[in-house]
């Protein structure tokens, strides 16, 4: 990730534990003017939300971003389903990789990049049980090893 003014707003932990990250993207997001305060105050959470493609066009659901405590009469709906903004060329991509099985679109993360809101969605591929705990023993021998050689 190069540091061209991003900040980041939420970001999907649960995402790179339960999934094989093949590949990303970067989207943008239809949001109301509520939306964008609410995620200036850092009011998002990506834990359980997903990307499905329907008619040619992508979108996320399950993704709260909470209500604007300003807006009184004219707040947005938290967990609406939301339109991602991809060029053509990469939905293609995206519904060919998807249709493979075991294959699905998961956010990985909300932040501002020069004013405007992005998400970075990825196509994943669903983890084991087996593959988690490896994933869990290979990061408790790395952090065993960085110790000892602390002590040296």
């Amino acid at each position: 990730m190069s540091t061209e003014n991003k900040k980041i707003i939420a970001v999907n932990r649960k995402a790179r534990h339960d999934f094989f990250i093949v590949d990303t993207y970067e989207a943008g997001l239809v949001l109301t003017g509520t939306e964008v305060k609410s995620l200036r105050m850092g009011k998002a959470n990506l834990k359980d939300s997903y990307a499905r493609i329907k008619n040619g066009e992508v979108f996320i659901y399950q993704m709260h971003i909470g209500p604007c405590p300003f807006a009184y009469y004219n707040n947005h709906e938290p967990l609406r389903q939301r339109k991602l903004l991809l060029h053509k060329y990469e939905i293609k991509k995206l519904y060919g990789k998807v249709n493979e099985k075991g294959h699905t679109l998961v956010p990985l993360r909300l932040y501002f990049k020069s004013g405007k809101v992005k998400i970075e969605i990825a196509v994943a591929k669903g983890k084991q049980k087996y593959d988690k705990r490896e994933d869990i023993r290979r990061r408790d021998q790395k952090r065993d090893f960085d110790r000892e050689k602390k002590k040296y």
